[in-house]
């Protein structure tokens, strides 16, 4: 048997293994899986460079199924690789199988995972980049595409970084089987269509016959061959490519097969081969190095934004670890990512008005372990906020500073003003929200998140805010301050960030009339410091007032009230939160607007104290 026709076998039984694999559960995307399998198999029998038995070997090839559904098709190749068992593939989409419906990082050989489509090609740049202007290693990233997730501008956004960056280690695979879920895609069969926009973008493009595994071949080496530039091969296929009842017909999108048995017999039965998959080429792998690390430190009374601190932090961190890298979305210049930028010219990574990407690369980067930190206005990451919650489905680590919050930036008005991003952060699984008030304590967390898992999200304050902290205060995650306190407090009111500030005024606004209040700076959003929250609602009969520059759903007030969801004595706990649209003005002047000044928060407190089944939310 020659190669052709052994990789012909080899597709076949991909398409055997990915009707089989939907059998059980009568569930899954088969068709969509047969209509890429001559790609993977001739991918997999020659071109692809693995050592599944060590899938943190840094020389290894990254494969990416952006088109996430057809995981029947990814989970097969493991099979044909001999990684997973026959058995074990049978036990796809079954509870307790790590073979779900869509891949995840729960597989040792998937780096992220996919599934919202639009993703896959995005995080293989994040990869991309780390393999060429981080790691320098000659491995190769390959990611299959479905032509149904082109129409999403994230694909875009990755076909346009990648060209820019002269990524020529990543080989873009589109799926053209013309068939969406509810019919015909944009596009259909029109090749000519993505391979345009593609060479438009920069990318070489190669157009073939999908089922066609010498054309598969001749495309995989012209790849291989291109440099300066990223390939991208536009194939033809057709969904359900080999069984009549549901080859090239609609309506069988995420479908198993009616007769499942007939189907295997018509494309020839069950095959066990077994393909010895091609060994990492050698390369000398990165090594991080870790010096003294020595955080940036500000005098009590200093007036320092928190974003700048970050930034201080960051170039800090970045001389103490060489394993961290930075990414921005062209506002670094407010963000203060910039002084990384200028220090570390090499690990750092400008995405531009590109959120998606921004995010997507983010996740790609730490697949290598390096550790990302990406900044941009917080209100701007709602715009990759699905990446941000595929990110926690892909296990990865990666930090995330949004500036600019609530508001207190003033005259920009409120399309720049983040007002729901505590609350978008906190509902992401796993995730830690951190919102610090001053420059000491902002360097300090900056070098917490660096070794936290999973998504940390820190949220910094445009203006300038008084440092309130000596600079060898620790400030752990998990952890809060208790800021004003006495024997005698009748009052408990709970900020961060900005206003924790105005809460410190309101305090002592109320102490020079007679009532004293024990402030408490929540900077860890979530988790939460629930023990310290419960004593001081106890100290100070049950009155709590929370005061944040957020919208009052899910944000800081909300964090506080789940601190007492299981409480036997649940305080009276008021919510100071903006609650009208903002406009333009002075932060003085917004901030009063809301509600959310001293001048509100004592007014607040004292008609808690006064009375309390009276007292209002505003």
């Amino acid at each position: 048997m020659n190669d052709a026709e052994s990789w012909r076998e080899l597709g076949q039984q991909l398409r055997v293994d990915s009707i089989r694999a939907c059998m059980k559960t009568k569930s899954g995307h088969p068709t969509s899986s047969m209509s890429a399998a001559d790609l993977m198999a001739v991918l997999l029998a020659k071109y692809f460079h693995y050592d599944f038995d060590e899938p943190e070997n840094p020389n290894n090839d990254h494969l990416v199924f952006s088109k996430g559904h057809a995981s029947p098709l990814l989970y097969s190749m493991f099979k044909a690789a001999g990684a997973v068992s026959d058995e074990e593939l049978l036990t796809f989409r079954t509870f307790g199988s790590r073979l779900e419906g869509h891949p995840t990082p729960e597989i040792p050989w998937v780096d992220v995972a996919t599934g919202s489509l639009g993703q896959g090609l995005p995080y293989g740049v994040g990869i991309a980049l780390a393999g060429k202007k981080l790691d320098r290693l000659p491995y190769r990233i390959w990611v299959l595409c479905g032509d149904s997730e082109m129409a999403e501008g994230s694909m875009w956004e990755a076909f346009e970084h990648a060209a820019f960056e002269g990524l020529d280690n990543i080989v873009a695979v589109i799926d053209v089987n013309r068939l969406g879920q509810r019919g015909e895609t944009m596009h259909g069969w029109d090749l000519d269509s993505y391979a345009n926009r593609a060479k438009a973008f920069g990318w070489h493009a190669i157009e073939i016959d999908g089922h066609d595994v010498e054309a598969i071949d001749r495309a995989y080496a012209e790849a291989l061959e291109t440099t300066g530039k990223p390939t991208v091969i536009v194939a033809k296929t057709k969904k359900g490519k080999g069984v009549k009842a549901v080859e090239d017909k609609p309506g069988f999108h995420g479908k198993a097969l009616d007769d499942p048995e007939q189907a295997i017999e018509e494309l020839g039965g069950v095959r066990n081969i077994v393909v010895d998959v091609a060994r990492p080429k050698p390369g000398q792998p990165h090594v991080f190095e870790t010096g003294k690390l020595e955080l940036p430190s500000y005098d009590e009374g200093d007036e320092v934004a928190t974003r700048k601190a970050y930034g201080d932090a960051l170039k800090a961190l970045g001389a103490g670890r060489s394993d961290v890298v930075t990414l921005d979305g062209e506002v670094s210049n407010s963000t203060y990512a910039e002084e990384f930028a200028e220090a570390f010219p090499d690990r750092y990574f400008e995405m531009f008005i590109a959120e998606q990407q921004l995010v997507a690369a983010a996740v790609g980067l730490q697949v290598r372990k390096w550790k990302p930190f990406a900044s941009s206005f917080a209100a701007f990451f709602t715009r990759a906020y699905d990446f941000v919650r595929m990110a926690a489905i892909s296990r990865a680590n990666i930090k995330l500073c949004g500036s600019h919050a609530g508001v207190s930036i003033g005259e920009d008005g409120p399309s720049q003003m983040a007002l729901e991003d505590l609350a978008a952060f906190r509902a992401v699984h796993g995730s830690t929200v951190l919102y610090p008030c001053d420059g000491n304590q902002t360097a300090k967390l900056v070098g917490e998140m660096a070794d936290r898992d999973g998504i940390v999200f820190m949220r910094t304050t445009r203006g300038a805010t008084p440092v309130i902290y000596g600079p060898d205060e620790e400030f752990p995650v998990g952890g809060s301050k208790v800021v004003r306190s006495s024997d005698d407090d009748e009052v408990t009111i709970v900020g961060a960030g900005i206003t924790l500030h105005e809460a410190l005024k309101a305090a002592d606004e109320l102490a020079e009339n007679g009532m004293n209040a024990r402030v408490i700076d929540l900077y860890s959003v979530k988790p939460v410091d629930v023990e310290t929250l419960r004593s001081a609602a106890e100290a100070t009969g049950g009155r709590v007032i929370v005061v944040e520059d957020h919208w009052p759903e899910g944000g800081l007030g909300d964090t506080v009230l789940d601190a007492f969801a299981d409480s036997d004595e649940r305080p009276r706990v008021i919510k100071l939160a903006v609650r009208d649209m903002p406009g333009s003005g002075k932060p003085a002047e917004l901030l009063a607007a809301a509600g959310i000044d001293a001048e509100h928060i004592a007014e607040a407190a004292r008609r808690l104290v006064e009375s309390p089944a009276q007292a209002s939310v505003r």
